[in-house]
């Protein structure tokens, strides 16, 4: 029987991605465009509160006081013009296999544009989030451009920083990842606000190369640190035949 230790691994994307060959790992450790990330301790994550979500969330319990002051922000400011949600928040790497499968795509490089590949998503650090938009503006859907012409996301793309968060995927970042309005990662306002010096060094490498923006001001540069480990017992994700939603 295994040991705990010996089934943790630095292995980016498990390797039967999409009951598939697995995809190549880049010198820098990316897969498919996407750095490793691993996943989250369970014991880390709390829930989202359901009245600031539109479906169940959990984050890391560091990340809720700086959320709920963007809400509680949000919620006052006539610009917004209705109501700024937690939408997608801490994905298991299980779950994340099951998105990237699900993407409308015919090979992997091509549905990595769209959504990152298990073990390498910022949603399973428990430090990133998609966030919606309510009421919505003429039918636009959560995830899609078109909701970076409404008012509420620029209240958003104006006030995040305040709190800590920032754009991963900008329009047109250099990581060649789809421009993400929605999708948004927590490092803090400053490095001691508690749990910030962790998010920052997880997300030390994005944020060298391929930088948030907006982006939170006083970023600290912060050196190359080890791959997290990813659960060697990822398992295969067959690609199913019924409803296809996308989500990074």
């Amino acid at each position: 029987m295994l040991s705990v230790s010996a089934m943790l691994i630095a292995l980016p994307a498990g390797a039967q991605v999409c009951a598939g060959t697995p995809p190549p790992i880049e010198a820098d450790g990316r897969v498919l465009g996407h750095l490793p990330y691993g996943d989250a301790p369970p014991d880390e994550l709390v829930a989202v509160p359901a009245d600031v979500a539109v479906r169940g969330c959990v984050l890391r319990r560091d990340v809720l006081p700086d959320l709920q002051r963007l809400f509680a922000a949000a919620a006052v400011s006539p610009e917004v013009g209705g109501r700024v949600l937690a939408l997608s928040c801490h994905r298991s790497l299980t779950r994340q296999g099951g998105v990237f499968c699900r993407e409308p795509a015919t090979d992997a490089d091509t549905r990595a544009v769209s959504v990152a590949p298990p073990g390498h998503s910022e949603h399973a650090t428990g430090f990133a989030l998609d966030f919606a938009f309510r009421p919505r503006v003429n039918g636009c859907p959560d995830t899609e451009a078109c909701v970076a012409a409404t008012p509420a996301f620029r209240w958003l793309r104006a006030n995040a920083p305040r709190y800590g968060f920032e754009m991963s995927f900008p329009v047109s970042n250099v990581q060649r990842v789809k421009w993400e309005p929605w999708h948004w990662r927590w490092v803090g306002t400053s490095a001691g606000v508690p749990g910030a010096a962790r998010a920052r060094r997880l997300f030390a490498t994005a944020r060298r190369r391929f930088p948030a923006s907006p982006g939170v001001d006083n970023a600290v540069v912060i050196a190359d640190v080890p791959a997290p480990p990813v659960y060697l017992s990822l398992p295969a994700f067959a690609e199913p035949k019924g409803k296809r939603r996308r989500r990074r």
